[in-house]
Order: structure tokens, then sequence, then C-alpha cells
């Protein structure tokens, strides 16, 4: 299914003369060589761009002739290639296979432009035909570049007239034929993504672009140890690999220069964890993927928030809304990809098709789950899902990234309107007790869980959007009689760094009849120090959460007990902070970190 969709997008993108066609690909260019008409080299031309950060110059996206699968043997590429290739430069210590590489260039260039009589081509051959690989160190006109050549930087030609040799009329036109002529003697089989009989690719296509994976690409399909071999199709067969999955030449190019396009369009490519992230409209319109990208990833900077939230809210409803002079469809296909790196390969951490206006109906609807009171300070309107996923991680460590797995499923389940995965509340859970406090992030979060998961066996009344004052579920009444004890302290003590959060705020939540005694006949001291008006406000508090408890401390909480706690003292905690008009906003925020 991934194939065939990715193959229906390639047709769609197409038809919109957006994407490469039939036998070229995109690729990532750092510098051209700038060739005089007799094929002597002139110059080299960096032909880097800004990064999407504007940080850092980086290689330019563009057209070439379809690029070679490369395993361990020598391949050359036509017209863009590695300097070891092009220039003979041996950046590995191999002057042999150095040679052979450039060798085998020299052989590709002349085999496909030995026919055609013009300057551009012409240009090319008489640089293979002249340029001595000994000479590359001494070349004054790759000196200030050989660092990044050796380090495998893609290379093209240029005429002295300033035109890319690749978009020479008469050298297309030369590799287009030679490129319908290199599927003679492939197996003809029946394509398992197309249906229709053709050649079938023996090695698929590498994607690159995807994060963490090799950057010269990585598989998507292939076929490379016993284990997956089927129906006498061995490895050591020269057309066994392609024979174990047959997908067409055609069909292998069109699903990879797909997800090509898609990895180097950096406005619609988002990573969580350890995945990259890829979505797409069926009809191939970018406006869906604008919207979709504010929608689940918090970028509203294209759109502008007000914009997104009509746009949504019609889609959701099951409308068309017109954007962009564009209609977008609610019931529009819709699909959203993952791939992680796994060595030379890529998994696949999800897969998701359905309508447009159901996706968005599911990530409003999470978003109206994670609706919850706030400080005053804060100005995000909602949590998008890489700060959602950021709450589950310690961002005071090296490694600040979530857990890769939990975090493919936690998207997964809020498109396809699924319960959270348990490790999303095992995490959040976690952090709290590590942290000893809760910000209005992870109480969102504790909210958005409680609603959603049907395991869940605590009382729904305890996941409101603000305190909810009738409660008597002794877990989060607990947890508001700590916030309660706590404000008490500070109040008694103004200016103290530690309270008893610092101290028992996990263990008050885990063993409560162990600690709240203590912590009641600490509140006792605490209140001598506060004034007749103070000590009457909390006193008369304190007493009516104490009559709330209708039984015995408890031993021990359950973990889920603990949530309820935790957002018990949440709530309380904003609802003292809006009461109490001596606590400005800084002290708010203070006190919320």
């Amino acid at each position: 299914m991934i194939l065939q969709s990715l193959v229906r997008h390639y047709d769609a993108l197409a038809a919109k003369g957006v994407i490469s066609p039939v036998g070229w690909s995109m690729a990532k260019v750092s510098f051209a060589l700038e060739l005089a008409r007799d094929g002597s080299l002139l110059g080299v031309m960096p032909m880097k761009i800004p990064s999407k950060d504007g940080k850092k110059e980086v290689p330019q996206p563009m057209r070439v002739p379809e690029q070679v699968k490369r395993a361990s043997g020598v391949a050359a590429n036509f017209l863009c290639d590695s300097g070891a290739y092009l220039l003979g430069m041996d950046n590995k210590g191999k002057p042999e296979r150095t040679r052979k590489c450039f060798e085998a260039s020299r052989k590709l260039h002349h085999e496909i432009l030995d026919g055609v009589k013009n300057e551009a081509a012409e240009a090319v051959l008489h640089f293979f035909d002249t340029w001595q690989p000994g000479t590359v160190e001494e070349n004054e006109a790759l000196t200030n570049f050989l660092d990044e050549i050796k380090a495998g930087a893609n290379l093209i030609f240029k005429t002295q007239d300033g035109e890319n040799v690749q978009d020479d009329s008469e050298v297309k036109a030369a590799w287009e034929q030679h490129r319908a002529q290199k599927s003679d003697g492939a197996v003809m089989m029946r394509c398992l993504v197309t249906g229709e009989k053709a050649p079938v690719a023996r090695l698929h296509p590498s994607i690159k672009g995807v994060a963490g994976a090799q950057p010269s690409g990585a598989s998507l399909v292939s076929y490379n140890a016993p284990a997956f071999e089927s129906y006498g199709h061995e490895m050591s067969d020269d057309t066994g690999q392609g024979l174990n999955g047959p997908v067409s030449e055609l069909a292998a190019f069109k699903y990879t220069t797909a997800l090509n396009t898609m990895t180097a369009d950096r406005n619609h490519v988002q990573r969580i964890a350890d995945t990259t992230v890829l979505y797409w409209a069926e009809d191939a319109e970018p406006a869906y993927q604008d919207v979709f990208s504010g929608a689940a990833f918090g970028l509203s900077d294209r759109i502008g928030t007000e914009t997104l939230k009509g746009v949504v809210k019609a889609l959701a409803g099951g409308g068309n809304t017109h954007f962009r002079d564009t209609e977008l469809r609610a019931d529009n296909q819709f699909y959203v990809l993952g791939l992680a790196p796994n060595a030379s390969r890529l998994s696949v951490r999800f897969f998701l098709q359905n309508e447009f206006g159901r996706m968005l109906k599911n990530l409003h609807e999470h978003n109206e789950r994670l609706e919850i009171a706030r400080p005053s300070f804060e100005t995000k309107t909602s949590l998008p899902l890489w700060n959602l996923l950021n709450e589950t991680a310690n961002q005071n460590s090296k490694n600040k990234t979530p857990p890769p797995p939990m975090a493919g499923a936690v998207l997964l389940s809020i498109l396809s309107d699924t319960d959270y995965p348990a490790s999303l509340f095992e995490n959040i859970m976690l952090r709290i007790r590590a942290e000893h406090d809760i910000n209005w992030q992870k109480a969102a979060i504790l909210k958005a869980y409680g609603l959603k998961n049907r395991e869940i066996t605590v009382p729904e009344e305890v996941f409101k959007v603000e305190l909810n004052e009738k409660s008597d579920y002794t877990p989060y009444v607990l947890g508001r009689l700590f916030a309660l004890l706590e404000m008490v302290q500070k109040t008694a003590n103004p200016g103290i760094k530690a309270t008893i959060r610092n101290k028992y705020f996990t263990s008050a939540s885990a063993t409560p009849a162990a600690i709240f005694p203590l912590l009641l006949s600490l509140s006792q001291h605490h209140q001598r120090k506060l004034s007749e008006g103070a000590k009457v406000y909390y006193d008369k508090k304190i007493t009516d959460l104490g009559s709330r408890l209708r039984e015995t401390l408890p031993t021990r909480f359950t973990l889920q007990e603990q949530g309820s706690f935790y957002l018990g003292y949440y709530h309380e905690k904003r609802a003292l902070f809006t009461s109490n008009k001596k606590c400005d906003s800084k002290n708010e925020e203070d006190e919320s970190r």
C-alpha cells in the first residue's frame, strides 16, 4: 500500500510539473566544475544555498540524471558525481580503486556523449580525455575546495557560458536514449505495485534526507541476506535480489523519486525523535500540507493562527473550504508516513491513510482534550506535538529527545483517534516524580490521557479544565490539600527556597498515609506564623478538604491514582494563584517552574 500510494503521488506531482521526469532525480550539489571549450578546468563554482535556519550553507538540490544505486563496487553516475569519479581524487587511501572510478566515469560519458556534436558535450569529453587525476592537489582552481570535495561533495559540470551541462537539450536527449536501453536483458515479471508485466528492478534507488540515515541514502526495499531468499531466488544470482519481491524499474523510480522529493522539501518534512515524518494529499496540492503542518506541529507561521483555526474548523466539520484560491476538500485522501534509520535500511514507524477532514477532526479533538487552566503569563494557545513529546524527556540531560517508539505511537494514536500509548503516561509520571513538580503541559497530558484511554478507572470528574471543587475523589482531594499546605508554608515563610514539595511531593502521592500526618503537623506550626485573617482563611479551606475525605488515608496509591493526585495539586495551585491578589504574574511564573 505504501509503494502504490507513493507511485500515485509521483504521477500527481509529475502532472503538475514539480517532480523529476523518468530518468532524472534530485541530488544535493555542492560545486560545479566550469569547463572551457577545450575541456580545461577554468574554476570551481560553489553551488550551496542558505540552510533552513539561515545559520549555514548546505548543498543545493538539483535535477540531475538518475543516479545509480551503489553497494561496494565501482559504478559511475552521469554528469553528477563525487570527486573520486569526476576528478580521480583519492580520499580513502585507495589510489587503485580511485583510478578505476575515474576510468568508469570517463567510459560512461564517452558511451553516452560520443555521438553528440555540440560544445557542452565536447567540453566534457575533452575534460575526461585530458584531465590528469594525479594533478588534483596541485590545481589552483581546486585549492580552496579540496577538503569538502574529498569529503564526498557532489559535483556537476558547467560550460564557460554558465550553462549546467545536464540542462543542455542534446545532452538530455542522449541521456534519455541511453537510459531507455538500460533494461535490455532485465527479467520480465508482473510488478507487485502496478500489476503490469515490466522489467524488474534488481536494486531500488536510495532514499536520501532521512534524519539519522546514511548521507548517501538508504533503502526502503532491499534483499541482501539469505533470510530474505524465496522461491530459489538466491542473493548470489545477479537478478535474485529483485525477483524476491518484483517491483518494476519504473515503479521503483517513481516511489523513490517521490520520497526524495518530499524529504528535500524543507517546509513539509518534520522530525519527531528519530522519525522523519512525511505527509501528502492524494492530489499533491501543497496547501493541504501547510494546513497539516500548522494543525499537527504548530507551524502556523505560513498561514496565521486565526486563518488556520477557520480552515481546520471547516474541514473537521466535514465541509470544504477555500484557502489560497484553492478549494480544500474534507474527503481528499491524506497520507502520513514515518521513516526511521536502521543501518543501511529504513524502518517504517507508521503509515496512515484517511480523509483529510477526519484527520483534522481527530487533531482538533486531541487539542480539546489538552485544554487546561494555564498560568497568566503563558501565551501559547495550544500544545504542539513537539512540545508535548519534549515533556517526556529530561531537558537538562545531554539527550533531550523523547523515546522514539513512543513518539511515533503518540502521533499515530492522535491521527487515528485511538488510545494514547501507555508509555506516554508512564514517561510523564516519571518526569513528574523526578522533577518533584508538575507544569501545565504535563497536567494537560495527564488530563488528555485520562479522558481518552478506556482502561483508566479514575472518575471523569478529575479531568476538568479548571479546579473541580465538588470532587470527593480521595487522590484528587489529597493533591489539592498538598498544594494548600505548601501555600500555607510559603505564606508563613516569605522567600523560602525549598518547600514541602521539594521533599515530600513524590512520597505524598505514593504513600499518603505515611506522609500526610507529618505534613498536617508541620502546617500547624506554619499557621501560627500567619496573620489572623490568613489563619482563618487557610484553616477554613483545610477543614473543607478534610471533610471530603470519606475514608482513612490510603496506605498506597496506584499509578493512576498518583496521576489524579498530581492533577488535584496542579488545579488547586492554579486556583490559589488566581484568587490571591497579592501574588503577581512574575511570582506565578517563578512558582510554576
